[in-house]
C-alpha cells in the first residue's frame, strides 16, 4: 500500500487539511497579538511606572528572550512528543502568562511574566510551521507556509484594533493582557477538535496507536485506510541538536540562523518601538496603536503578496529582495515624518517588506529540513534568531537613552535586515522532501 505521505504530497488538499492550516494560521495570529500586546500597553506602563527608555526597551524584549528559549527547547520537543501536544502545551503557557502579566505591579515582575509567555509563543511558532508543512501537498507548500506566517500581522491588526478600543474605553493597559488571556484559552478546544497529529510525525515515530490515528485522519479526508503501517524509514534520523550540524546541513543551519538573527533585530525594533515613538511625538496612545495597526496591515499584505509570487518565482530571491527593500524603508521611517498619516504610511511600507521576508523565510526553513529534524531545525533557527529580536528593542532603548535621535537609530537598526539579505543570498539552498 502506498505511503500516506506520498498521497498527501501528490493529491489536492482535502478541506480538513485546509482547516488544519487555517487553525495554524490563526494560532500564528494569536502569537502576533500576544507578542505585540506589550507594545500596545507600553505607553501606559511607562506613564504609570515612570520608567525610562532603556528600562522600557528591556521590558519590550523579555518575551523575545522567552521565545528564543521556547522555540529551541519546545521546538525540539515537538519532534519527540508530537506537534499537537506541543500546540496545546504552548496555549496553556501563553494563556497563563498573559493573565499574570495583567496583575504585574513592577518592572521585574512584568519581565518574568513576559519571559514565561514567550516560552509558549516560541514553541508555538516552531510547531505550527511543522504542522502546515506536513499537512500541505507539494504544490501548495510554499503558499500555505507563507499564509501561516501572514497570520502574525493579521493578529496584530485585529488584536491591535481591539487593544486600541480597550485602551480608549478603560484607560487601563492591563485590559490588553486580560483580553489576550481569554482569547488564547479559547483556542485550546479548537486545537483538540480540529488539528490531528500529522501523519508525517506518526509514520516517523510510530507511537502506540499510530495506525489507528492515521486511519482516523485518512477516513476523515475520504481516503482509503491502511491495513498495516508502511515499512519504516530505512535509516532513523537523529533528532539531537548535533544532527542539525551534520555534513550537508551544518552550513545551512548556521547561515539560516544568522539570517534570522539580523532580520529579527530590525523587524522587532520597528514593531516594538512604534507606539512609544509616536506617543513621544505628541500623539495619544490610542493613535499610536493605530499606527502599529497600519504597520501590520502592510505586513499582512506583504505576506499575501509573497505567498502568491512564490507560486511563480523562487522563494529565496523573493526573500532577499524583500529584505533589501525593507532595510531601505526602515531607515526612511526615521527621516522626519511628523504626521499620523505619514508615520502610518512609512510604517505600512516598512512592514510590507520586512514581514514579507519573514513569511518567505519560514518556507525556506520548512524546506531545508526533513521531517525528523523539522521542529528542531525550525526551533534552533528561530530560537537563536530571537536573540536578535530581543537585541533590537534593547539596543534602540540604549541608543535613545544615550541621546541619539530617531533618524540615526532607525538607520543603524535597518542595517540588520540588509546584512540578513546578503547572507541569505549566499546560502547553498536545496529543497528537501517534507516527508
Amino acid at each position: 500500500m502506498e505511503d500516506p505521505r506520498a498521497i498527501i504530497a501528490r493529491e489536492p488538499m482535502h478541506y480538513r487539511q485546509v482547516i488544519a492550516v487555517g487553525i495554524a494560521t490563526a494560532l500564528n495570529a494569536l502569537d502576533g497579538f500576544d507578542v505585540l500586546s506589550i507594545s500596545f500597553a507600553a505607553p501606559g506602563i511607562s506613564k504609570d511606572w515612570g520608567i525610562d527608555r532603556a528600562a522600557l526597551g528591556l521590558v519590550l524584549s523579555m518575551e523575545l528572550f522567552g521565545m528564543g528559549i521556547g522555540a529551541f527547547v519546545l521546538g525540539s520537543l515537538a519532534d519527540r512528543v508530537g506537534r499537537r501536544p506541543m500546540l496545546l502545551a504552548c496555549l496553556v503557557i501563553m494563556s497563563i502568562g498573559m493573565f499574570m502579566a495583567s496583575t504585574a505591579n513592577s518592572v521585574p515582575v512584568l519581565s518574568v511574566y513576559r519571559l514565561f509567555t514567550g516560552l509558549g509563543i516560541g514553541g508555538m511558532l516552531a510547531a505550527t510551521n511543522a504542522v502546515v508543512a506536513e499537512c500541505s501537498n507539494a504544490r501548495r507548500r510554499n503558499l500555505t507556509v507563507a499564509i501561516m506566517a501572514g497570520g502574525y500581522p493579521m493578529g496584530a491588526i485585529v488584536g491591535g484594533s481591539v487593544a486600541a478600543g480597550l485602551l480608549a474605553a478603560t484607560g487601563r493597559w492591563q485590559s490588553v493582557f486580560e483580553f489576550g488571556a481569554i482569547v488564547t484559552a479559547c483556542f485550546i478546544p479548537l486545537v483538540l477538535w480540529l488539528v490531528p497529529e500529522t501523519m508525517a510525525f506518526l509514520l516517523l515515530k510510530r507511537p502506540a496507536g499510530a495506525l489507528k490515528k492515521i486511519n482516523r485522519t485518512l477516513v476523515l479526508q475520504n481516503r482509503q485506510p491502511l491495513d498495516t503501517l508502511p515499512p519504516a524509514d530505512p535509516v532513523k534520523e537523529r533528532t539531537s541538536v548535533a544532527a542539525l550540524f551534520a555534513p550537508g546541513l551544518a552550513s545551512v543551519t548556521i547561515m539560516l540562523t544568522a539570517v534570522c538573527f539580523f532580520h529579527m533585530m530590525t523587524f522587532y525594533f520597528l514593531v516594538k518601538w512604534i507606539p512609544k515613538i509616536v506617543v513621544d511625538l505628541g500623539f495619544a496612545p490610542a493613535s499610536a496603536g493605530g499606527v502599529l495597526v497600519w504597520a501590520n496591515v502592510g505586513g499582512a499584505i506583504g505576506s499575501v503578496t509573497v505567498s502568491l509570487l512564490s507560486q511563480k518565482i523562487g522563494i529565496r530571491p523573493l526573500v532577499v529582495c524583500s529584505m533589501v527593500l525593507g532595510a531601505i524603508a526602515v531607515a526612511m521611517f526615521g527621516q522626519g515624518f511628523t504626521t499620523l498619516g505619514g508615520l502610518s504610511l512609512i510604517a505600512c511600507i516598512a512592514c510590507f517588506f520586512t514581514n514579507a521576508a519573514i513569511a518567505g523565510f519560514y518556507a525556506v526553513i520548512a524546506q531545508s529540513y526533513p521531517a525528523a529534524l523539522r521542529g528542531g531545525g525550525t526551533g534552533l533557527v528561530i530560537g537563536v534568531g530571537r536573540a536578535g529580536a530581543a537585541f533590537g528593542p534593547i539596543a534602540a532603548g540604549l541608543l535613545f537613552n544615550a541621546g541619539w535621535g530617531l533618524a540615526p537609530v532607525a538607520m543603524t537598526l535597518a542595517c540588520g535586515t540588509l546584512v540578513a539579505g546578503v547572507i541569505l543570498s549566499m546560502v547553498r539552498y536545496r529543497e528537501n522532501a517534507v516527508a
